[in-house]
Order: C-alpha cells, then structure tokens, then sequence
C-alpha cells in the first residue's frame, strides 16, 4: 500500500511538472482582502456563495520528529495512560470554507460570516492500528467583518473582525479537547505583502479539558503572506506572550505553482499546539503536498 501511494504521487509530480513550465512566467495571481472578504460596495457578491477561507491542502507525507503518543492534561480526567505506537509518518489535509449570511448591516457597511475549517491528521501508512485518524480538529467561526480605509507604516488597514470560534476534536474521555474563543482581527495589505494580526480571549469553561491551553497555544497569531511572482510565502505564528515560560508556534508555508489553481505545498511546524490534542506538546514537523486555495 505505502509504495503503491508512493508511485502515484511521484507519478503525479512528474505530470505536472510538465505543464508547470507554462507557468513559470506567469505571476502568482495576488487576491486582495477587500476580494476574499468582499468589502468593496459596488463588487458585492450577495449572500450564501461558498468560497475559500484558510489555505485548502493535501499534505500525503508528514514527518513529525516527536509523535504525541502518550497526550496529557493538567486536568487528570483527560490524560492518557495506555500508549499508542503512532508513526512518525502520516497524512495531513485541511478543508477550509466560508460563506456571508448578512451584509451591509451596522451603518450600511459590515458583513455577517459563518466559517469552517478542519484539519485531519491520518496515520494511513500505520497498518497496526488500521490506517485509523490520529487526530480531526473542527472550528465553526460565526465571523463579522467591517471595512476599513486606515494607513499605517506603508500598510493600508483595510478590515477589522470579530468572531466567536469554536474548536474541538470531537473525542471521548480521556482524548477530548475543546476551547472556545472571541478572536479579533486586523488586516492590512501593502503591494504583495499582507499581515493578519489576531489575538483572541479565551471564554472560561466550566469542565475545562485543557486548562492552560493559551499558555502553550498562545494569545494571538500573527500571519504574513507574501507573493513573488510564482512563489506564495505564509508563515503563522502564535504566542503566550508571557515573560516567564513563554511558547508559542511557527508554521512555514512554500507554494509553488503546478497548474492554474494547483500547487506544491511544503509546510514546516515548530512549537505546541499542531492539533488539540497536541496543545501542550512540542514537536517539529515537515510536510509535502499540493494545495488548491490559499489567502
């Protein structure tokens, strides 16, 4: 089975590694936040269309330096105590959309979002636990957005948001892991380089499953994109911002160009909080695959 999921990939690079050279001088198509967002009032696209959220992608091969075979909690009712021979190989994908359910409302110029976004981890080259899903995330967004037209340090601030975030793992005791959150947004572009600036506050649980969940995940994110010609640059990072025992992440993002709407995806991750399930465990990752939609 492995090298049968082997060849194909290989196969498939091979292919599109033909038609890539079409592109090689094409310039990466840059989407704007008032596109991706529809903050302009004359291009509005109406209510109810699917589109894209967080970047969509197909990691089939993801090394991890430090499988979480053993998760803990500070809360003892959801700890682990029977180990899980997890490989250090596995797949990883993440399916992200969102869609507008109200516009133009608060003075004529905000819009109302629900968003979705899931990312799966797979052990499908484990065949002693057949092929089973180590982990799936799931993170419903009810979003507002409001436009902007503010400049600071050569950036144009062009959207402020707020939204309510759930995220889960869907798991019984002891795995379960679930937070909720209010995460503001920032986003401001300048040429081909825009910057999403999100720190959020956590809403207290009553059975708390993880309680120092933002100690290791963080208390915000920072996310910059940048585009050069064909090539996509993304980097997310997140941090406690705590002066003593501080963490965080950083996840590093390569796009290249395969076909008009496809691309190889390389992805590196360092730090805690990779999946739920992981928030208090550290690891490094390096991932390939291609990707469909990005920012």
């Amino acid at each position: 089975m492995t090298k049968t999921l082997l060849s194909l990939w290989l196969l498939l690079l091979v292919c599109f590694n033909l038609k890539a050279q079409t592109l090689l001088d094409k310039p990466t198509r840059y989407k704007s936040i008032a596109t991706v967002w529809d903050l302009d009032k004359e291009n509005k696209q109406g209510t109810f269309k699917i589109t894209a959220y967080k970047p969509i992608y197909i990691a089939a091969f993801r090394w991890s330096d430090s499988p979480n075979r053993l998760p803990y909690s500070e809360n003892p009712d959801y700890s682990v105590t029977d180990e899980i021979e997890y490989n250090s190989l596995e797949a990883k994908f993440q399916l992200s959309f969102k869609t507008k359910i109200a516009e133009s409302i608060l003075f004529g110029e905000g819009d109302l979002w629900i968003g979705y976004t899931q990312v799966a981890h797979w052990q499908i080259f484990n065949t002693d636990i057949s092929r089973a899903f180590r982990e799936l995330n799931y993170e419903p967004e009810l979003i507002f957005t409001y436009p902007l037209n503010l400049t600071f340090a050569g950036f144009n601030i062009k959207m402020a948001s707020v939204s309510f975030n759930h995220q889960s793992n869907g798991r019984d005791l002891p795995r379960s892991r679930s937070w909720n959150r209010v995460v503001f947004k920032l986003a401001m572009e300048s040429k081909n380089l825009t910057l999403l600036l999100t720190p959020w506050i956590r809403i207290p649980d009553s059975e708390d499953e993880n309680p120092l969940i933002t100690s290791y995940i963080g208390k915000g994110s920072v996310t910059v994109i940048y585009k050069l010609k064909q090539h996509t640059f993304y980097a997310i990072g997140t941090n406690s911002f705590a002066l003593k025992d501080n963490h965080g992440s950083i996840q590093f993002n390569y796009l290249y160009p395969i076909s008009q709407n496809l691309n190889i995806h390389a992805q590196f991750f360092s730090g805690y909080g990779e999946t739920l399930i992981d928030y208090n465990h550290y690891q490094n990752t390096i991932g390939l695959g291609i990707s469909f939609a990005n920012w």
